[in-house]
């Protein structure tokens, strides 16, 4: 007899994700080093074009040290969860949360990347907060590398384009994997990987005028190749470490359509399809795969590789797919076509059938049970969605209430998308809205870009009691948690 789904399995993870470096703050307490996140000014809207650009260069960051440049850097003063997490756990614990993502930052462990010993100081605070997860049975969702960098890594080592960052990077993770081996059972390799190849600082600590002979191509996929071999190693430590550990890979799921059904258009959208894919591809089937032969040759792309590095690819695949997804992307071979703003990836156009939301991305619920289809159909492993929500401008009342109306809709409507996925037949894991507590922005360092269930009382400039407060999607996703997704 078939057996017909009908709904989320009963031990699906509903929680929330976020990243240290949008988060913590404390970016010089208690022995922690510099990250490549520190080095990242907010832009202010007036200055940022239709593409944003997240890379800076060696001689910003030496005036930066030298205390020749004025800018904010948001970033290392996050919220405040540093000093924080109790309260804002709690709050998670009270919207029900079954797992809570969150990032490590290497260089709160080794604040140099590469030291002798880690910082003790660094360990116990990680150790703190997965005690406080542990108190309210949230089972924490780690990244051990969500664009953090260590600094010194960058300035010395030029980042994961150098070999030597491997080794790093694994010691790291032995010392992390080790130290929470009771607390933590699913861990992430990289964040969105496949943003190494759109910003090769932000992905991989990659300084691309340092290699002026080279394209940023050619920069960028060694730098990934390195990741690969890193990742994969990794999670042959965990299994070993941690017995019925799971890893995942996590890639910036990029949905792209052709704009029109000529020939040539969807032939663009499958060749960016399959881009995008080569990193879950890697991760997933423990190769290269063929198609990226052709490109690699066209461009000019050469991914240097040491004996041994094929086998440990294909022997230490990831054990589930996790991604994030917040918008598709529309392309096309013809020019008349509106470019959309906000966009990540160059060359995008605006698809006439979909919203936008305040920042430019176009609002496509559907594409998330397109991508979710693929995933299954091409690897068959379990899914995992660990970032999904809408960035939006919310406005507090007169007294003190948040409605953001706007928020549920995106989210009820990619979650109705998910469960249509699952009756699809596909093996979804869990789910995190991104930021369930408003956090400073990855790409331009704002906290106007809300996203949270969460407000955090805090403008642009730093202005503000850091004070948290519900919105109305508040209530509205400890509803959805509580049905098990049925009552959206």
């Amino acid at each position: 007899m078939t057996k017909t789904i009908t709904g989320f399995k009963p031990d699906f993870l509903w929680g929330g994700a976020t990243a240290a470096n949008q988060v913590e703050g404390a970016y010089n307490l208690d022995g922690k080093g510099l990250s490549t996140a520190d080095m990242v000014p907010h832009i202010p809207k007036e200055k940022r074009g239709l593409n944003v650009k997240m890379d800076v260069t060696s001689h910003y960051i030496e005036d930066v040290l030298a205390g020749k440049i004025d800018d904010r850097f948001p970033k290392r003063d996050g919220i405040d969860f540093y000093h924080r997490y109790k309260e804002d756990i709690a709050l998670f614990a009270e919207l029900g949360f079954k797992v809570f993502r969150l990032s490590i930052n290497w260089a709160r462990i080794f604040p140099n990347g590469n030291d002798a010993e880690p910082n003790e100081a660094g360990l116990q605070f990680y150790e703190n907060v997965f005690k406080e997860l542990k108190k309210y049975d949230i089972e924490p969702l780690v990244t051990l590398s969500h664009y953090e960098t260590p600094l010194e890594l960058t300035r010395k080592y030029n980042g994961w384009y150098s070999r030597e960052v491997i080794d790093f990077y694994v010691r790291y993770a032995e010392t992390v994997f080790t130290r929470y081996k009771d607390y933590v059972k699913y861990w992430l390799t990289f964040n969105e990987i496949n943003v190494i190849t759109h910003s090769p600082y932000t992905g991989g600590g990659v300084l691309i005028d340092r290699l002026p002979e080279k394209t940023s191509d050619q920069i960028a996929y060694q730098a990934a190749h390195h990741q690969f071999v890193a990742s994969a190693l990794v999670t042959k430590l965990a299994h070993e470490i941690i017995p019925g550990s799971q890893v995942g890979c996590m890639l910036a799921r990029m949905q792209t359509y052709p704009v029109t059904n000529h020939p040539d258009d969807v032939l663009k959208a499958q060749h960016m399809n399959d881009l995008n894919l080569f990193f879950t591809d890697v991760h997933a089937k423990g190769e290269y795969p063929s198609f990226m032969n052709r490109y690699f040759a066209e461009n000019g792309i050469e991914v240097i590789k040491e004996r041994g590095d094929d086998e440990i690819l294909k022997q230490y695949p990831v054990d589930f797919i996790s991604f994030s997804y917040y918008m598709s992307i529309s392309v096309t071979t013809h020019g008349e076509f509106e470019a959309t703003a906000g966009n990540l990836v160059e060359g995008a156009v605006k698809n006439q059938y979909l919203e936008s939301s305040d920042w430019g991305w176009q609002i496509d619920p559907k594409g998330l049970r397109v991508a979710l289809q693929d995933f299954q159909t091409r690897y068959g492993k379990p899914l995992f969605v660990v970032e999904n929500g809408l960035g939006a401008y919310d406005t507090v009342e007169e007294d003190g209430s948040i409605h953001d109306p706007y928020r549920i809709d995106y989210l009820r409507q990619h979650i109705e998308q998910m469960k249509e996925a699952v009756k699809d037949g596909v093996d979804l894991m869990g789910y995190t809205a991104w930021g369930p507590i408003d956090l400073v922005s990855m790409s331009t360092s704002e906290m106007s870009k809300r996203y949270g269930f969460i407000y955090v009382d805090q403008d642009d400039d730093g202005n503000g009691t850091l004070n948290r407060s519900k919105k109305d999607s508040f209530a509205w996703y400890q509803k959805v948690i509580e049905t098990n997704g049925e009552e959206l």
